[in-house]
């Protein structure tokens, strides 16, 4: 992944200065609490939501065994059609390609359809240094970019932001960037969204060279999805002559009946929609009509490494809905920056430490921002089990292991900071391990109860001094079972 965000402080720190920020927590908690209340509503109108739920897990994870064979497919369909394929190992060979073929038109500028893919691989600065700049045509995007700020939502990258925020920014950027802001622009939403519409319009006509990503595509047409709520997406993929898509490997379905499951279950996790207001779909080139050049770069990225890890390959599956965000208890007080990456939230505490490797400070805290409440999981239209991920990142971090990366096998090295959780282990697997020593050190904690201290010392005593230790009981269960004959003699 990008290097964009890598060299942030540890999630910890990050989340501390955040939790302080009453005007962001105020933001995420009005935002988030909306989005999932109509969610709630939107899924409970379908009787068959957990049996879809399963379908979509197990398309998504059929396709992941086969990924080599639907890749190959689809690049077959998509050449077939028009198009031109084109494969990248990582960011840098992605943002290389998409800069070539950009030059090649002679443009000087793009505009660009959301994506989550070419902010992972920083495209916007990788072609402003080749002397291209890129106008983000979402509106939270455009927010984002003139507010020279990081997203910090999947779905809504400018959550963080309330509408007196966003007038200011108007106010001061756009006409750094083109056309200015309406004199006397207020923070209601119907001038934000004219003034965005006015800015944006120009670009869309002038443009030569559109930028997108994609949700979907399908291996057996070689067609490729879009959903979108605002249409600017649409005029991106149409107006155009030139359309370059960057798309993960993992976003392929094998068929159009594989993708009639995620038509209905995408909108309702993410926007609480029964369906997307635009759903764009193309297939190559067609004479006469939209981009008449169309590219479609592959992009890997650290998704194949991901895949051969059997249990931390379920990520894999996500389909950016961001439900998990918008259900989670640290994401709503510590907000999206603080993962360090374009992937915030619960998904984002899995996915880039598998992306990235867990070598930075911020990526080996990631499996840590979570509670393992469960939530994220009960919301996954694609049933990613999260919390199972975060535990098996954990101990990555902790004990270090064989990984592949690169697509070859490397030992990672134990993370530093994590020596007395390793010896705590170390300590519980001996005592399991011999029955004996078991039973003594339970017998002697009972005997001692009363000399227990109420709060944990050093690193612990954080988390003692909001939470209750749990009391030891009079004596072992163990011992209980055998003075009552396993309860049958009806003592205490």
């Amino acid at each position: 992944m990008s290097g964009t965000f890598v060299g942030m402080p540890a999630f910890p720190k990050a989340a501390h200065e955040a939790v302080h920020d009453q005007t962001l927590r105020g933001n995420l908690r009005h935002a988030t609490h909306t989005i999932r209340g109509k969610r709630a509503k939107a899924v409970a109108e379908v009787s068959d939501w957990d049996a879809l739920r399963d379908a979509g897990a197990r398309i998504k994870d059929h396709t992941l065994r086969h990924l080599d064979r639907y890749l190959v497919q689809l690049e077959e369909s998509v050449t077939a059609a028009g198009g031109v394929v084109h494969w990248a190992a990582d960011a840098d060979e992605a943002n290389r390609i998409v800069a070539e073929l950009v030059k090649a038109t002679g443009e000087s500028e793009v505009v660009k359809v959301k994506s989550m893919a070419t902010q992972e691989i920083g495209l916007n600065e990788a072609l402003e240094a080749e002397g291209i700049r890129a106008y983000e045509t979402d509106l939270a995007e455009l927010i984002v970019q003139l507010g020279k700020d990081r997203p910090s939502h999947i779905l809504v990258p400018a959550i963080h932001r309330n509408r007196g925020e966003i007038r200011d920014i108007f106010r001061r950027e756009m006409s750094e960037w083109g056309r200015p802001a309406p004199e006397g622009l207020t923070d209601t939403p119907a001038e934000l969204a004219e003034a965005a519409r006015l800015h944006l319009r120009e670009k869309f006509l002038r443009a030569k060279v559109g930028i997108s990503g994609a949700n979907f595509m399908v291996a057996d047409t070689g067609t490729l999805v879009v959903v979108e709520s605002e249409g600017n997406g649409r005029m991106c993929l149409t107006l155009p002559e030139t359309l370059i898509s960057v798309v993960g490997i993992e976003k392929v379905v094998p068929t159009w009946q594989d993708l009639e499951v995620y038509l209905q279950t995408l909108p309702r996790s993410s926007t609480a929609e029964r369906m997307n207001p635009y759903t764009s779909m193309w297939t190559g080139t067609t004479d006469g009509d939209g981009p008449q050049v169309f590219h479609l770069v592959l992009l890997d990225n650290g998704r194949t490494d991901t895949l051969a890890d059997e249990v931390g390959r379920q990520a894999l599956r996500c389909i950016r809905c961001s439900a998990c965000l918008n259900v989670c208890p640290v994401y709503e007080r510590a907000g999206g920056h603080a993962y360090g990456s374009v992937y915030p939230g619960p998904i984002g505490a899995i996915l880039s430490p598998q992306l990235r490797g867990t070598a930075s400070e911020i990526d080996a805290s990631l499996p840590y921002a979570s509670s393992l409440c469960g939530a994220c999981y009960e919301v996954c239209p694609v049933a990613i089990d999260i919390p199972e991920v975060l535990v098996h990142l954990r101990e990555r971090v902790v004990q270090g292991g064989q990984v592949i990366k690169g697509g070859n096998k490397v030992v990672l090295k134990p993370a530093k900071g994590h020596a007395a959780e390793r010896a705590a282990m170390r300590a519980a697997g001996w005592a399991f391990a011999r029955p004996g020593a078991l039973r003594t050190g339970q017998r002697l904690a009972s005997r001692t109860r009363r000399l227990h201290p109420r709060s944990l010392p050093g690193p612990g005593k954080a988390w003692s001094d909001t939470r209750d230790l749990p009391a030891v009981p009079p004596e072992p269960f163990r011992d209980w079972w055998k003075r009552t004959n396993g309860g049958k003699d009806g003592a205490k």
